[in-house]
């Protein structure tokens, strides 16, 4: 989640349901501490800092736990970095990474957006919007597969256009993709060509 987004009370709704949140954490946030442990590297540097904290907000007291790492980033100073999760048992180097990996999905919420645009939806009940929300996901990776098998380079923007061109047409998808201009031609030939006389009539 970004870390503009610090909601005890979701937070703690998302424990209960056992669905695992990581976010970058704010920093002068108030909480009380209630366990501190740091890593040290071979060369007592720290590699990690862990801590098990309480937020109290209210009504609402959460249970968090804050991985610390030195970020490296070619060309910048290290700074450290604090990631606010709600699960304990997640090595800290699985949520560094899941904190890395974090613009690879924005990038896929993006190309979603681009290509398969949901402006409505063809039923109003839950299953069916979330049928259309897989149906997405599915086609998405399939174009995705196909991309990354051609050998030809294609935009994935015009890949998904093409496909929505060609798709009633009946051809071998990988060499149309590899080849299309030699395909074109064929199926403009074979749309040229007048139908086949009907022997049976005189």
């Amino acid at each position: 989640m970004d870390r503009a987004y610090i909601n005890y009370e979701k937070f703690e709704e998302l424990t209960e349901r056992n669905v695992v949140y990581v976010t970058k954490m704010k920093k002068n946030l108030s909480y009380e501490l209630l366990f501190d442990f740091m890593e040290m590297t071979p060369d007592a540097k720290m590699k990690y800092r862990e801590q098990v904290v309480v937020f109290q907000k209210g009504e609402t007291r959460h249970i968090a736990r804050i991985v610390t790492f030195v970020d490296f980033k070619k060309g910048k100073q290290p700074k450290l970095i604090s990631l606010l999760t709600n699960d304990f048992d997640m090595h800290p180097d699985t949520i560094v990474e899941i904190y890395h990996r974090r613009w690879q999905i924005e990038s896929l919420f993006k190309q979603i957006k681009q290509n398969f645009p949901l402006r409505y939806f063809y039923g109003e009940s839950a299953n069916a919007i979330k049928i259309q929300i897989w149906v997405t996901l599915i086609a998405n990776l399939l174009l995705s597969l196909l991309q990354s098998s051609l050998e030809r380079r294609w935009s994935f923007s015009g890949l998904a256009t093409t496909v929505r061109i060609v798709l009633m047409n009946y051809l071998n998808i990988e060499t149309f993709f590899n080849k299309p201009d030699e395909d074109l031609k064929l199926m403009l030939m074979e749309a040229s060509e007048p139908p086949p006389e009907d022997e049976t009539n005189p």
